[in-house]
């Protein structure tokens, strides 16, 4: 089966995003060359909320780990970290990011101008809610920025949450206030806190419905397209101006379902789930590759990752927890077979795709079976690809290429 040319139809929305992370960028460096505003690096999904509402700037490396990726300079930086002790086993995320600044070098310079080098740091705040390599990558930083290391050890495998799970992460959370306030030099105001949550929680209801917008058929949204708009859900959450963003991004999308107007301008034969990390690399690649044989992939569960529904600024601590110890990555085999089947028969799914990312165990959930029990209870086909999120040397673009084009094959079969 020949892969065909394919041109994909950019929103235009995505202009706006793509200036909100320039600017996002910008401040950062801007606070970092002049002092003038404290900076904390956060995980993607760790406790933002309480950072903002003390003033801190928060900056999240993960992104910067994406857009190692997408530019393809994993490999180049990778090494750098083996050679201080880091497997090549571990994180690709952790490795390329650490190897950037080994190498004293950052694609950030190339992306925005004028911005030679990371953002600094006034203190690191982890939540292992997502790796055990957050833990390292930030302990790692700390010591080399001399800045503090605060962190929130959360369960795993959890099935159902429980008050004495929330009750546990709300503690360590509180925790925190103390040594961030002498860090920020400033009370911590729990109103300006409750703020802060709810405009995190209006964000994260907008991002679920932008998302949930690739149920209609023809779907207006791709998960490629997703992987891309989701940048202020990720680093802007708790901000007003995100709000704007994602109402005119629902809007937009919404315009397209009147029209009947499908994401990529292929006819859409066939309906994709992508289950795992995405190949940071290969974003326009694997787009391409899908819509070229009419296999639109539509959802995912990996960009449903910062809707956070639990979210409370009447309770802002324990709604953290809560909202924190629900993230996918954490619960039970159990609980993400459930939360799979729900999402494939919700999108009207013709099959799914699970990337085994090979650096990134947590968010490869082909491994243990899961592939076998899921197909045999909705008898919707399943395809593995093995990968990465970042280090393309370990994923063959022309197997995928045939294995893509042999499923779609067997979805057409049937």
């Amino acid at each position: 089966m020949a892969e065909k040319e394919v041109r994909l139809r950019r929103l235009k929305t995505a202009s706006d995003i793509a200036r909100f992370m320039a600017d996002y960028y910008y401040e950062l460096d801007e606070a970092t060359k002049s002092r003038k505003r404290k900076i904390a690096w956060c995980t993607s999904v760790g406790p933002a909320e309480i950072l903002k509402s003390m003033g801190f700037l928060t900056y999240f490396p993960e992104t910067h780990s994406a857009l190692i990726g997408t530019r393809k300079l994993a490999a180049d930086f990778i090494p750098s970290a083996n050679a201080i002790g880091y497997s090549p086993e571990v994180c690709s995320y952790l490795t390329s990011d650490i190897g950037a600044y080994v190498l004293g070098e950052t694609p950030l310079a190339k992306a925005f101008p004028g911005i030679e080098r990371i953002p600094g740091a006034d203190v690191f705040v982890y939540n292992t809610n997502q790796c055990r390599d957050v833990q390292d990558w930030f302990s790692w930083y700390s010591e080399k920025f001399g800045a503090p290391l605060l962190g929130v050890e959360t369960h795993r495998n959890v099935g159902k949450v429980t008050p004495a799970h929330v009750a546990s992460i709300a503690s360590q959370l509180e925790n925190m206030i103390e040594p961030l306030e002498r860090i920020a030099g400033q009370k911590f105001d729990i109103d300006e806190l409750r703020n802060v949550v709810e405009l995190s929680r209006q964000c994260s209801v907008l991002w679920e419905k932008c998302l949930a917008t690739a149920a209609a058929v023809p779907a207006p949204l791709t998960f490629f397209d997703a992987t891309t708009l989701m940048g202020p859900a990720v680093v802007g959450r708790g901000q007003q101006e995100v709000l704007g963003l994602y109402e005119r991004l629902l809007e937009e999308l919404s315009e397209r379902i009147e029209r009947g107007e499908g994401a990529t301008g292929e006819r859409e034969r066939f309906r994709i789930y992508w289950e795992g990390m995405p190949v940071w690399g290969r974003l326009s690649m694997h787009a391409k590759l899908f819509s070229g044989l009419g296999a639109v992939v539509i959802a995912s569960t990996y960009c449903s990752s910062w809707i956070f529904n639990a979210l409370d600024p009447a309770a802002p601590f324990e709604s953290m927890a809560k909202a924190y110890l629900e993230l996918f990555i954490v619960r039970s085999e159990e609980y993400k077979e459930r939360y799979i089947r729900e999402k494939l028969a919700f999108f009207k799914c013709d099959g799914i795709v699970y990337h085994d990312a090979k650096t990134c165990p947590n968010n490869s959930n082909c491994r243990y079976g899961m592939v076998q029990r899921i197909e045999s209870k909705t008898s919707i086909p399943a395809l593995v690809i093995n990968g990465d999120l970042n280090d393309m040397r370990l994923i063959s673009d022309e197997q995928t290429r045939t294995n893509v084009e042999a499923f779609v094959e067997q979805l057409e079969e049937q």
